[in-house]
């Protein structure tokens, strides 16, 4: 995991609320993950407060600041639209966010009780995220590209698979790789969608948090989603719930699908998590 570039804390949250947003500084702040990119501490009943360790993810939490709210009224599923902004100060040099808490697990950790609705759940999220996109749309080199861009990256996870699944993954690559790009304006899309940027809540899908990704492009990208979480039979009613994946924005979204796998299943040696969501996007592919 990267080290963090500044020093981040309870208290440096409990200090900077003292600062900015008073009437929210005398509410309990609980320490829930220290991850790759944000400190993330639960803050009173409903609230968290998302602030960044990193420049890089500094720029992400901007993101989200300017597009979530904007997005978040048209979209069937709640997300982490900031509730309050932090501006960066002498003692923190970037802005952070407070955000509604949501309650449930992940779905890498909680699946749904039902998986052909939380299928179906997911395609009309997707399909009602996925309008034509604001030209002032972040940009991310990675995510929503035309899967050109994603072959050395492939070609070089593919060597540290198992030989036996190695051509059978190179064919489904290749078919995808061919398969016509994305001709349609770009759109709206997560960035990062898998079974760990999903909450799950008494068995039912209950949000889609993480937009740090947020860009525009090819909707395949999303729709890679299906392999990560979904059976044979479960991805083609997301596919039903979409509505609008042609027979190559589906191929694609499976070459999306294998791209992350390998990434996951590459750079998650110290995350068991991760790894497992690899794993298993990738069995489905090659299924």
């Amino acid at each position: 995991m990267p080290a963090a570039e500044v020093s981040v804390s309870a208290g440096l949250v409990r200090r900077l609320l003292d600062e900015q947003h008073p009437d929210l500084a005398e509410l309990p702040v609980e320490v829930l993950a220290n991850g790759w990119d944000n400190l993330v501490c639960r803050l009173g009943e409903e609230f968290l407060v998302r602030l960044p360790r990193r420049a890089m993810a500094a720029e992400l939490v901007a993101h989200e600041q300017r597009w979530l709210p904007e997005l978040a009224d048209r979209l069937p599923l709640p997300v982490p639209a900031p509730v309050r902004v932090g501006r960066p100060t002498a003692r923190y040099p970037w802005s952070w966010s407070v955000v509604p808490f949501f309650a449930g697990r992940i779905a890498a950790r909680s699946e749904p009780d039902d998986p052909w609705s939380a299928a179906a759940t997911i395609g009309g999220f997707l399909d009602a995220l996925h309008a034509p996109a604001s030209s002032q749309a972040p940009v991310n080199p990675a995510r929503g590209i035309p899967l050109a861009g994603r072959a050395g990256g492939v070609l070089t996870g593919l060597t540290h698979v198992d030989p036996d699944d190695r051509a059978t993954a190179l064919r489904i690559w290749e078919k995808a790789a061919a398969a016509p790009v994305w001709d349609g304006p770009p759109v709206w899309l997560h960035g990062d969608l898998h079974p760990a940027n999903i909450l799950v809540d008494r068995g039912r899908i209950n949000a889609v948090i993480d937009f740090g990704d947020i860009t525009s492009g090819d909707p395949a990208t999303d729709l890679s989603v299906a392999w990560m979480l979904f059976t044979a039979e479960q991805r083609a009613v997301l596919r039903r719930a979409y509505g609008r994946a042609d027979d190559a924005t589906w191929e694609r979204a499976r070459g999306w699908a294998l791209a992350l796998s390998l990434v996951f299943l590459s750079h998650s040696a110290d995350n068991p998590l991760m790894h497992g969501i690899g794993e298993r996007a990738f069995r489905a592919v090659l299924a």
